[in-house]
């Protein structure tokens, strides 16, 4: 982290400070502290206060934790001269960032957010990371309601903002789609001059906030893809190859998106493929795992929405081939008054794919599945009782119903 005199964070008088010097890091973890760090606790972490100062840590219990997690953060960034790129939207922000992150890294000091810290927490705490020579930031940006993405841009200050993808979600807050989109535009609204923006073609409901002649805007669509051992795309007017460490074509589409911020951050297409293969996705993001006779389950269990389940499903039926499909699917959650209607439209998707579905959860019988389970455990047994040897299997559910363990131990008992 760029250092920051204790004695700027004491001026901001962000609840009880101890401590002195220079901090060079900001955690939240008392394990992981050392001389030099600034220990924050969050939440419960106030437990954790001597352990940090035992381990030569300064340590910060604060009055409020997101206005001292934002306030820090923004001493470290205007120290910092780093391009800073911004990914919004409904589906796909972690694996672009991700995408992104390994292609940049071989030609620029580049950080990018670990995992999906992408809230009022994950965010200041990415930007904390922050080095002196730190060339491009790469930063993910969650929300569940209005105004919440504009203040993550306050603390990030990106030039680059990214949409790989807008559709429904925390409906139950936000009510409908076009409501979503303009949320997440506030992350373009708050573009200064000269910055870029890259969206889909096809998101009509982004056009409203897509008006500004000050800024660039870079659209990618689904046919500048192209696979056939390589995956090909079209960037503005170059073609790039790059092999790629998963098949799903939704995560070829993020892949152009994040092309499109690599070449604006003046980074060289024709040297892409340099960073391809430090592709790693972040967990529970269509991780698969072998079966035996030749079959293999997806862990896509992080979160679920509508358009992320359905592009599970589409690569699930092209994936397997000839193999029997089967997908463990649990709710999709803040969908409000529109859920059974979603869970429906899933439902005769997989259907028409002709995939067998598991249903976990009271709003998965709206899926009308040919098995259902009240809870993940049950819902583990009955997918050992059905799953057999070459079978293509999916597991899927927002991240509150706990699907996400449900793949290895499927894998675990297969082999057993």
């Amino acid at each position: 982290m760029i250092s920051v005199p204790i004695e700027e964070i004491a001026r901001l008088a962000l609840g009880a400070l101890d401590g002195h010097g220079v901090i060079t890091g900001v955690k939240a973890d008392s394990r992981d502290v050392g001389p030099g760090d600034l220990f924050v606790a969050l939440n419960t972490g106030v437990r954790f206060v001597e352990d940090a100062r035992t381990r030569g840590a300064a340590t910060l219990v604060p009055d409020d934790q997101e206005r001292a997690l934002a306030e820090i953060a923004l001493l470290v960034r205007v120290r910092s001269h780093a391009q800073v790129v911004a990914i919004v939207g409904s589906v796909g922000k972690t694996t672009t960032k991700d995408i992104l992150g390994a292609l940049c890294a071989p030609h620029a000091r580049t950080i990018w957010a670990e995992k999906s810290l992408n809230n009022e927490i994950g965010l200041p705490l990415t930007v904390c990371r922050l080095e002196s020579d730190t060339e491009i930031l790469i930063t993910e940006m969650g929300m569940r309601g209005a105004g919440q993405i504009s203040e993550l841009c306050g603390i990030a200050h990106p030039s680059i903002v990214v949409v790989p993808h807008i559709g429904p979600e925390h409906l139950e807050l936000l009510g409908s789609v076009q409501q979503v989109a303009e949320a997440n535009a506030e992350a373009i609204a708050w573009l200064r001059k000269g910055g870029t923006t890259i969206v889909p073609a096809a998101a009509d409901t982004l056009e409203p906030f897509l008006a500004r002649d000050d800024i660039t805007i870079r659209r990618f669509r689904a046919d500048e893809v192209t696979r056939n051992g390589t995956t090909r795309f079209v960037v503005g007017d170059a073609t790039v190859e790059l092999e790629l460490p998963f098949t799903q074509r939704h995560l070829a589409l993020n892949t152009l998106a994040a092309l499109h911020a690599y070449d604006a951050l003046g980074l060289p297409l024709e040297r892409a493929h340099e960073g391809a293969a430090g592709i790693r996705l972040s967990p529970w993001r269509g991780e698969e795992i072998a079966l035996p006779g030749g079959g293999f389950v997806v862990n896509d269990a992080y979160n679920a929405n509508p358009d992320s389940m359905r592009a599970a499903l589409e690569h699930l039926a092209e994936r397997a081939g000839a193999r029997r499909k089967l997908a463990i699917l649990g709710e999709m959650a803040e969908l409000g008054a529109s859920a059974d209607a979603y869970h429906r439209e899933i439902g005769e998707r997989a259907a028409e794919l002709g995939i067998e579905v598991i249903g976990v959860g009271e709003p998965a019988r709206a899926y009308e599945p040919v098995a259902w389970a009240a809870t993940r455990d049950e819902a583990l047994v009955l997918a050992r009782a059905t799953v057999e040897p070459g079978d293509a299997v999916l597991v899927k559910a927002s991240r509150a119903v706990g699907l996400e363990g449900i793949a290895g131990e499927i894998a675990k008992s297969a082999r057993a």
